[in-house]
């Protein structure tokens, strides 16, 4: 049992991770950055902690994407928004051929006023009828 703790302590102490020097970053005059374990003379450095992994980053979204790119956000939007109304349109088309077909079969319409039901008369109903028909005729082709 000994001889394990003694390997595995022997293993940690000559892994690559506890070997390593520091590590050193900077950006040169022309904006390149440049890691080494040497520091240049003259230029601020940042020490790289190469013991621990950085945090995982979600990807960001490019500030300045192509007019394309925005464009193509821009039509997606416009597109899903068409297609809302359209299923609203063909909802309300529904709902206003069933009511016609309530109206043209059913001679004994009724029509909540308030909290009271009030029955329409004939001159009532044929009105609703050409109102229901003449909404078809504008919103459902």
């Amino acid at each position: 049992m000994r001889c394990v703790i003694l390997a595995a302590a022997l293993l940690v102490a000559v892994s690559p991770a506890s070997q390593a020097g520091q590590i050193y970053k900077w950006v040169d005059a022309q904006g390149v950055t440049h890691f080494d374990a040497q520091p240049p003379a003259g230029q601020p450095v940042q020490q790289v902690d190469i013991q621990h992994a950085p945090p995982a980053s979600t990807p960001a979204v490019p500030a300045s994407s192509s007019p394309q790119d925005e464009q193509q956000v821009i039509d997606a939007q416009v597109k899903k928004q068409v297609a809302a109304q359209e299923a609203k349109r063909q909802a309300f088309c529904e709902t206003v051929r069933t009511n016609l077909a309530q109206l043209q079969n059913n001679p004994h319409v009724r029509e909540q006023v308030g909290t009271e039901l009030k029955r329409l008369n004939e001159e009532e109903r044929q009105t609703r009828i050409v109102e229901t028909q003449k909404s078809i005729a504008d919103n459902c082709q």
